[in-house]
């Protein structure tokens, strides 16, 4: 009995993929999600109890490892600090391949939640990442004053600006369908453009 509810589970959430990926999350069909999974509209909110709620058991767990893998990758850049190398800073490991290669393992979630997600609690997910990346652009900042860096001042408005641009610029591979090669390919020619960038106009 667990076995098969475990199985109706995972057909549901095949079958929800499919729908959204399909439709977009706001024309997906409770409907046609239930026929596809051989039930009722009626036994899949035994399930379920809402098509958001769907859409967020798809794309949760992925998202929470995400965010926990950003936080390593940033503790780890903060921690470099301590190195007097600093030309080496963002050189080896860096965020933008591994977060690029995270994505790509990943791709079918990342394709809903970048492409299908308006009318979800999600519909903002890159604008989000862009203030959840200008928040720890900022401590990095701070920490790196208190290893005492002299780092420039920079405009709000700037700033926001820089780190938005950075983070489309990554979204775009999954946008334009980039194939995985072309996708780390990309994320090394960005580590290029933008790293560099950020070295010069941070001061460090």
């Amino acid at each position: 009995m667990v076995r098969d509810k475990k199985t109706h589970h995972e057909q549901i959430l095949q079958a929800a993929y499919d729908e959204f990926r399909t439709y977009g999350f706001a024309d997906a069909s409770m409907r046609r999600i239930a026929a596809a999974s051989g039930m009722s509209a009626s036994g899949l909110y035994k399930h379920f109890e809402s098509k958001e709620a769907m859409f967020s058991a798809i794309v949760d767990p992925v998202l929470d490892e995400m965010r926990s893998l950003y936080d390593d990758l940033t503790r780890q850049e903060n921690d470099a600090l301590s190195d007097p190398k600093t030309e080496t800073l963002w050189e080896d490991g860096s965020s933008t391949t591994v977060m690029l290669d995270y994505i790509y393992s990943h791709l079918d979630v990342f394709k809903l939640v970048i492409c299908a997600s308006q009318g979800t609690k999600y519909a903002d997910f890159v604008h989000d990442c862009a203030v959840m990346e200008e928040q720890k652009t900022r401590e990095f900042v701070e920490e790196a004053r208190k290893n005492g860096f002299h780092i420039n001042d920079i405009p709000e408005e700037e700033f926001h600006l820089l780190v938005t641009m950075n983070i489309n610029a990554i979204v775009a591979a999954v946008e334009h369908d980039f194939t995985r090669e072309q996708a780390m390919h990309y994320a090394k020619t960005l580590e290029k453009f933008f790293y560099p960038g950020w070295r010069e106009v941070l001061g460090i």
